[in-house]
């Protein structure tokens, strides 16, 4: 009975240093996990910039918090670049009005801003 009961002990501690090892990632990988995704979704790597600032002064920072590491101490900040195209000039493609395909309610199309 003693036996199990060291074991149950043992085996409880060793499963909560795990998880703590597991939750305590590194900033770093979690900052490089978290730009992997941004990559996968087709943002190049020139195109966005992260940061890691500290948890008191990440709602002043520019961008947008997207992670967070050391145990909620410091913040991934996301800030994207403006489009750059494959020569390497940057494209305005905000001030160009979205074409609608709508042919029953042309009225409804997007109008240029003046």
């Amino acid at each position: 009975m003693k036996k199990i009961l060291a074991l149950s002990i043992a085996a409880f501690f060793a499963s909560a240093s795990f998880a703590t090892y597991a939750l305590e990632s590194t900033c770093d990988a979690v900052k490089a996990d978290i730009a992997q995704k941004i990559i996968n979704n087709g943002v190049p790597e020139s195109g966005f910039e992260l940061s890691l600032i500290p948890e008191a002064q990440a709602e002043q920072a520019e961008g947008k918090i997207v992670g967070s590491c050391d145990n909620g101490t410091q913040r991934v900040i996301y800030v994207r670049h403006a489009n750059v195209d494959s020569a390497g000039t940057a494209t305005h493609q905000a001030s160009e009005t979205p074409k609608v395909e709508d042919t029953e309610h042309p009225e409804l199309q997007p109008q240029p801003v003046q």
